[in-house]
């Protein structure tokens, strides 16, 4: 299972990017997730989305801002991220989980993309 990250770059703070997961052929079934990686930082967990779309989850820190969504007919999985500031800044991975539906926890994600990286400047 191979997925793709793509959509990233260097904006300034206030702007917006959408960010885009090739999940694979096979993804409608699953569950995916996004996860950042800010230097010198943890792998954090940003959002995910349920096989179906009909369940998402969010971090506090990224609420209200990104929306994640999903089409299965093209197996792709968005980040829209509005209002970015430089604590946004990292590398972005997509990643499919075992299950259909899925939370933060790195331990239900088996399938990790390379990311893309978001630059925020201030």
């Amino acid at each position: 299972v191979q997925l793709q990250a793509s959509g990233g770059g260097l904006v300034q703070t206030g702007a917006s990017l959408r960010l885009s997961c090739a999940a694979g052929r096979t993804s409608s079934n699953n569950a995916v997730g996004w996860f950042r990686q800010a230097p010198g930082k943890e792998r954090e967990f940003v959002a995910a989305i349920s096989w179906n779309g009909g369940t998402t989850s969010y971090a506090d820190s990224v609420k209200d801002r990104f929306t994640i969504s999903r089409e299965n007919r093209k197996s792709t999985v968005y980040l829209q991220m509005n209002n970015l500031n430089p604590e946004d800044t990292g590398i972005y991975y997509c990643a499919r989980a075992r299950g259909a539906v899925s939370g933060s926890n790195t331990d239900q994600y088996p399938y990790w993309g390379q990311g893309t990286l978001v630059t925020v400047s201030s």
